[in-house]
């Protein structure tokens, strides 16, 4: 099953940043419930196992894009998020004191800052594109303009998995030229 997990958290990001067209230095948020995965009800049965195994998957695709990840925590923690403290500094986030652990925080959050170089813990991110595996509701930490990504991966597990890229505002009117519609 663990297997089956891995194979099915890459593919999702993969097709992620294929169809977002990622690039370095943007940010993919994470909000991830072991307890979906496996399940069960969202926040009743913590399973670490499974979230380093989804965590792992992720993250790995992510280093290899030079994408930053943020792992959102469970509404315990106000769905703060796990970051690196390069990417918290450069986006200017305010870091915020508080530890992850797998029944206040959530287990792929606790994943995160067990993995991570120098993990903090920030309340607020806009991030480029986002993964929302079990209903976590990812979408207060996405830019304003979140567009849904239909992707092969349904599910990880037994949770619902939801994709979102996002796109600049269109500001303007009716004589504004915006990217890729150029006149």
């Amino acid at each position: 099953m663990l297997e089956e997990l891995k194979i099915q958290a890459k593919t999702a990001v993969l097709e992620l940043f294929e169809t977002a067209k990622a690039t370095k230095g943007q940010v993919l948020v994470v909000g991830c419930s072991s307890s979906e995965i496996s399940g069960n009800k969202i926040g009743s049965d913590s399973n670490p196992e499974i979230a380093n195994m989804v965590f792992n998957a992720i993250y790995e695709i992510t280093q290899k894009h030079g994408v930053y990840l943020a792992a959102q925590c469970c509404e315990h923690l106000n769905r703060a998020l796990i970051v690196e403290r390069e990417l918290a500094s450069k986006m200017g986030l305010e870091i915020v004191s508080v530890l992850p652990k797998p029944k206040a925080g959530g287990s792929f959050a606790t994943a995160a800052y067990s993995n991570f170089k120098d993990p903090v813990a920030v309340e607020y991110i806009k991030a480029d594109f986002g993964l929302d595996i079990g209903l976590t509701m990812i979408g207060m930490h996405l830019k304003s303009v979140a567009v849904p990504v239909r992707l092969s991966v349904k599910s990880i597990g037994n949770a619902i998995l939801a994709a979102a890229k996002t796109r600049p505002k269109y500001i303007g009117g009716p004589r504004a030229n915006y990217e890729g519609n150029e006149r």
